[in-house]
């Protein structure tokens, strides 16, 4: 089930659709209802011509009992200029109530949150399902990473999926890259680009999404494949390596850093060794998510 069928909920859904994945029904819901059976309607027509063999159509959070990934991304648009943390008081107090309403359906799969400032919004939906941290993820930093390793390709000449490298902690403005771990082909990407370059390639991945918002008006294709993958991940039993937005029993946060998804949701947090000056980045980052919790009545 997505709920929320905006920009990144109806990309999400398109992606599905596009793509052969272990999905084989997707429920739409939105609280505009017209809006989901409409995007119902869309994703339907590409069914005869598409590599996917899924059910599509509309519902409400009651049918939520029967699906195994609840996927939110409903939640108040992030605007030209504002940060992701603006979001928090606007978006905090819708979710409470939607997330009551999907336990009450006798949900018990696996939440996925994708509504931004998504680290927070992230512990919210598990403070108020009470469900196990395992079975609670946010899509963390899947897409920072992705963005990340994009732009080491263009650096270096090289395919994308040739370069394993990881932004890590919060889905925002605190993010920061692992270029300790980073690496093409097995060769440290510090041998191959200076640390000045890798700083402006850091900053890129961290910031893009605000020269996307001030172009375009929303990011949405980007986070749809890479929602994607997380589903299929848990679906296919995968246990794939992602950054995903887990629980830090250390910090007591949700931030994003690679653990092993499978089945179960969140089966293991890595925990991969950082530089010292990668540490103080991580706490800063920490600290930023730990201050915007503190200012939620839960």
């Amino acid at each position: 089930m997505i709920v929320g069928t905006g920009n990144v909920g109806a990309s999400l859904g398109y992606c599905l659709v596009n793509q052969q994945t272990p999905v084989n029904e997707l429920v739409l819901t939105d609280i505009m209802k017209e809006d989901a059976e409409g995007e119902a309607l869309d994703l339907q027509d590409a069914l005869a011509v598409s590599p996917a063999d899924l059910k599509v159509h509309a519902g409400g959070y009651e049918q939520a009992g029967d699906a195994d990934i609840v996927v939110i991304t409903a939640g108040v648009p992030q605007k030209p200029g504002e940060t992701r943390m603006q979001l928090l008081e606007k978006n905090a107090s819708i979710f409470k109530d939607m997330v009551g309403e999907i336990i009450n359906s006798g949900f018990s799969g696996i939440f996925i949150v994708v509504s931004n400032p998504m680290d927070v919004m992230t512990y919210l939906t598990w403070k108020y399902s009470g469900f196990d941290s395992a079975r609670v993820l946010g899509s963390g930093t899947v897409l920072d990473s992705a963005r990340l390793r994009q732009q080491i390709a263009k650096k270096l000449s090289v395919d994308p999926k040739s370069v394993h490298a990881y932004q890590v902690g919060e889905h925002g403005d605190s993010g920061f890259a692992l270029w300790s771990t980073a690496t093409v082909g097995g060769e440290r990407v510090t041998n191959l680009i200076s640390y000045d370059d890798q700083q402006k390639l850091e900053d890129y991945a961290r910031r893009e999404a605000y020269e996307i918002i001030n172009r375009k008006g929303a990011t949405f294709y980007g986070i749809g494949a890479c929602v994607t993958e997380i589903i299929s991940a848990i679906l296919s039993d995968k246990h794939k390596v992602l950054p995903v937005s887990s629980y830090d029993d250390f910090t007591g946060v949700y931030n994003g850093f690679p653990a092993i998804v499978g089945k179960s949701g969140v089966e293991r947090r890595l925990n991969i060794p950082m530089t010292e000056e990668e540490g103080i980045k991580f706490q800063k980052s920490v600290n930023a998510l730990k201050s915007a919790i503190g200012e939620i009545n839960l």
